[in-house]
């Protein structure tokens, strides 16, 4: 049942005339009269009967108008009381920001919250994605963007909307094709690896993987940001843990290599402490990413 074919049956209803009842809809007649058509049909019932002035319901028509327009009138007030939420919420809303914006299509998320909820002031903090969960778990941070291994959300305390699932891939400097084919885990922890701190989700994704296994991996180095580990991998200092779309890109611009079979599997999420994920500042924060999302 569409909301818009109990428009029409309360519209005519009302003005007992199809062109009328057009008029009020911004519809033309032949619109109408399909809508019309449709929704009784859809019911099985006749609702109207023709009169010299037009259309009338008839006993089946009265019966179910009062229904109509109660449906009608709690649609009104839904809208009213959102057009009233988006009047009231107002505040500094602190988000936590990870990665490229484009990844986290940072650019139609404000957009929406703007074009939606103009009385709130974005304030963006850039971070890893550990510092972000962190921040946010302890209030400093309304909500931010997560990343960690599939299906994590975040951790405890913490209420997450999933928004894309995405793989990690090894990747190793141009000509060191040798000494990585064919090999696994195990034995590619002996080689010079890109390390990053505790807060990176390469950091945690790599050492859950190593630590399973019970290996330490040979970290020659450690980088804070993406961009200086990738020039670290192209200038041939070891290996590093790369997002699947880097990792082709590099792949082909520069010659670095993705060494078959290894890869972990990651997720992006919006996160929230799990009892503000009900406060309109939050939930605005939210419908602006599932937006963003699609």
């Amino acid at each position: 049942m569409d909301l818009k074919h109990i428009r029409t049956f309360a519209a005519v209803a009302r003005e007992g005339n199809l062109t009328r009842a057009a008029e009020h809809l911004h519809l033309t007649q032949p619109a109408l009269s399909l809508q019309l058509k449709n929704f009784q049909e859809s019911l099985d019932l006749t609702l109207f009967a023709r009169t010299a002035q037009g259309l009338a319901p008839n006993a089946d028509g009265r019966a179910l108008l009062p229904s109509a327009q109660r449906i009608l009138d709690a649609l009104d007030d839904f809208q009213r009381a959102i057009g009233a939420l988006r009047d009231t919420v107002q505040g500094e809303l602190r988000i936590g920001t990870i990665l490229d914006p484009e990844f986290l299509r940072l650019g139609a998320t404000l957009q929406y919250l703007v074009e939606h909820y103009p009385k709130i002031r974005p304030t963006l903090r850039h971070g890893m994605s550990g510092s972000v969960g962190r921040q946010v778990r302890a209030g400093e941070l309304d909500v931010g963007f997560f990343l960690g291994p599939a299906g994590s959300q975040g951790g405890p305390g913490l209420d997450a909307l999933p928004l894309a699932s995405f793989a990690y891939y090894v990747v190793a400097p141009k000509g060191w094709g040798a000494q990585v084919a064919g090999r696994g885990w195990a034995e590619i922890a002996a080689l010079p690896w890109i390390w990053t701190p505790p807060d990176s989700v390469h950091h945690r994704l790599l050492a859950d993987k190593f630590d399973a296994l019970g290996i330490a991996p040979n970290a020659v180095a450690e980088v804070d940001q993406e961009a200086s580990m990738l020039d670290l991998v192209r200038s041939g200092v070891g290996l590093s843990l790369v997002r699947d779309s880097i990792a082709l890109r590099e792949s082909q611009a520069n010659g670095l290599l993705l060494i078959k079979g290894l890869s972990i599997q990651a997720e992006l999420s919006f996160i929230t402490q799990a009892p503000r994920r009900a406060d309109p500042l939050v939930a605005a924060a939210f419908a602006a990413v599932k937006a963003a999302f699609g």
